[in-house]
């Protein structure tokens, strides 16, 4: 298992839709997740620490965990089928390890809340994982053996670079504030 980061959460402004970005730790190998406008708030809002009223669903998901006597140790994005990921929560009760799967929407926005970790499988980042073109921080050497390391699907795949072309990077960079 490889353990990543939510690196941004974007949105195209072409159609509006959503995708989480997970970054590889240590590397520049991303995996792109395409979810809901409301999967995309409930990973938002508590990495960006607004406050709410009351509990949101995985607030409350957290708080039955903790009450049933269980903790969450990490989610994991477990696989890739049909162009649809799957993933799993990992609890820990009394020593005893429990396997939830869940959407990996919900499991990011529980990892998030609960300050776990994120993993992803392995065969999932080799099958899905982007390394995009002239990304800082890699030497060339570990660029060049990632890229020959992932069989990358560019028929599937190109909805996702279709995607990141049409973003907007130096507004990202700036916390997203619009030129005028």
């Amino acid at each position: 298992m490889i353990e990543v980061i939510v690196e941004s959460i974007r949105v195209n402004m072409a159609n509006y839709k959503r995708v989480v970005m997970l970054k590889e730790k240590g590397s520049t190998r991303y995996l792109p997740i395409w979810i809901g406008h409301f999967e995309a708030d409930a990973i938002a809002i508590p990495m960006q620490k607004v406050p709410v009223s009351r509990p949101l669903t995985h607030d409350l998901l957290r708080s039955a965990i903790d009450a049933l006597g269980a903790r969450l140790e990490r989610v994991v994005i477990s696989d890739l089928a049909d162009e649809t990921f799957f993933a799993k929560l990992i609890l820990d009760r009394d020593g005893k390890t429990l396997e939830v799967d869940a959407r990996p929407s919900d499991a990011i926005a529980l990892a998030i809340r609960a300050e776990v970790s994120i993993f992803v499988e392995e065969k999932v980042l080799d099958s899905a994982g982007m390394i995009f073109d002239g990304e800082e921080g890699a030497d060339a050497e570990t660029k060049k053996g990632r890229e020959e390391s992932i069989p990358l699907d560019e028929e599937k795949l190109a909805v996702f670079k279709q995607f990141i072309n049409t973003l907007e990077i130096d507004d990202l960079e700036k916390g997203g504030e619009s030129k005028q």
